[in-house]
């Protein structure tokens, strides 16, 4: 039996599938370690009463007051600030990481930002514990601005090795490792913080070695393009060149990017907006959800770890069968590219606009409210093979640009909602959280009406290059 190398373009998707992961690791298991950094508020203020808390499970309340501490007395404010720093870089390389990437290829920017986003990591610990908060933010704004690269290059790649045809299924693929990440991240982190002895910084120092470990294989397996890969097989590389064929990707004759263009073109906004939507929706869960399930709901860590998980697994399985799907219903022509863009991507706004209603007012139901959690952020996973992969319909060109601007703007909602869960809950009580819960409705089913408005899912004009017009323009002449 003669063993056959895999085709590359799966390689590529695998490796940024992981890489993908473990930036997600790296940004979003803070939301559940700073749970046991701090001191809980309710413990920092004892003559505080909420007459709507939930009580304890007396099961293991023991156990869970036994745990509960921290060292580090900051107010929900600082908490907020501390949470959304990340997003302060994060914003600010999005357009340049694009533009880098569409230059130099995604490979090295892709790897010079996970590298900047590992280091951090592993030294997270000492900046908060030599130099306080101030320190600590300052480690994760740098480390945002090394994230801030990761979305534009791997929509460069994934322009590059991904055919139209397979977009679906291997998009989902690649960018549902946000969603694997923080499966692995809930999880493991509240399975550690938990069990280790160690405490909290070890969570740090096994991600960190972990984005360093993925750093090595990526520089040996990795390439910005098919053209650079010396192992390509004959016949994937006459299969991805018809590809850039069909779709006009030509960096040799590439012009500068249309900015003009770029900036006027509905679809591109409107594909913003939903992006703002999506990730307010996201970011709120990811970010803050975790100190509600600790602090509201008394969850123990490693229940919270691991419950929190469960959302994040739904989302990434309904990611991968829905990518198949949308390749489906594309082959068989049961609906446009724009059409099914805007029906998944609906789905994945009212999905979890439900799901957070239901978790809302299920009270002190741990169950229900859990339940509703999990599946209201389920339906997230309709997002991969609609939204995400919107950009590569509008332009492979500029792929990366078009990303870039598309997550540096909907990365506001980064910086915006820690920052207000931390105003909106100083004593983070259930009333409080309730507030907060319906803000994230409205912007998820707001913003999902404007995507329907005037999202699409064609190539726009402006993708064409110089070249590629006038030798339209010659052809038209001619006929």
């Amino acid at each position: 039996m003669i063993l056959t190398c895999p085709p590359q373009r799966y390689v590529m998707s695998i490796l940024c599938f992981a890489g993908l992961a473990l930036t997600y690791i790296m940004r979003f298991c803070l939301g559940l370690v700073i749970t046991e950094m701090v001191v809980p508020q309710h413990i920092a203020k004892p003559g505080h009463y909420d007459p709507d808390a939930c009580p304890y499970d007396t099961s293991n309340s023991t156990a869970h007051l036994a745990k509960e501490g921290g060292e580090f007395h900051w107010s929900e404010s600082t908490q907020g600030l501390i949470l959304s720093s990340f997003f302060w870089g994060y914003v600010i390389t999005q357009v340049p990481g694009g533009i880098l990437a569409d230059k130099f290829g995604g490979k090295l920017i892709l790897g010079i930002g996970l590298a900047i986003s590992s280091i951090g990591t592993l030294i997270t610990p000492l900046a908060a514990r030599t130099g306080g908060s101030a320190a600590f933010m300052a480690v994760r704004v740098v480390m945002g601005l090394g994230q801030g690269v990761i979305y534009p290059s791997l929509h460069v790649l994934a322009a590059n090795w991904v055919p139209t045809e397979e977009r679906g299924r291997l998009g989902s693929f690649i960018f549902a490792g946000a969603n694997f990440g923080n499966v692995i991240s809930m999880s493991l982190t509240g399975v550690m913080l938990g069990q280790f002895h160690a405490g909290w910084p070890v969570v740090f120092y096994v991600y960190g070695i972990l984005g360093l470990g993925w750093l090595s294989i990526w520089y040996f397996l990795a390439y910005s393009t098919p053209l650079e890969h010396p192992s390509l097989s004959d016949h994937e590389a006459k299969y991805l060149r018809q590809y850039s064929q069909s779709v006009n990707i030509n960096k040799e004759s590439r012009d500068s990017t249309p900015w003009k263009d770029i900036l006027t073109s509905i679809p591109l906004w409107a594909l913003i907006i939903g992006q703002i939507g999506h990730d307010w929706g996201l970011f709120t869960i990811i970010t803050d959800l975790p100190k509600y399930m600790k602090s509201v709901m008394h969850f123990t860590i490693t229940e919270n770890g691991l419950l929190l998980s469960l959302p994040y697994l739904l989302m990434w399985i309904v990611a991968i069968f829905s990518g198949y799907f949308v390749d489906w219903i594309l082959r068989k022509q049961f609906f446009g590219r724009t059409t099914t863009r805007k029906i998944f991507t609906t789905v994945a706004s009212v999905g979890p606009a439900v799901g957070i209603v239901g978790a809302t007012y299920a009270g002190c139901n741990r169950s229900f409210a859990t339940i509703s959690f999990i599946i209201g952020m389920g339906f997230m996973g309709f997002f991969y093979p609609s939204l995400k992969v919107n950009a590569l319909d509008l332009s492979p060109n500029y792929a990366g640009s078009l990303s870039a601007l598309v997550m540096g703007i909907g990365a506001v909602s980064g910086i915006l909602t820690p920052y207000l869960v931390g105003v909106l809950t100083p004593e983070s009580t259930l009333l409080q959280w309730r507030l907060v819960f319906w803000i994230s409705v409205g912007v998820l089913l707001g913003t999902n009406i404007l995507y329907i408005i005037a999202g699409s899912g064609d190539v726009q004009p402006w993708n064409n290059t110089k070249k590629e017009k006038e030798e339209r323009d010659k052809d038209s002449t001619m006929l």
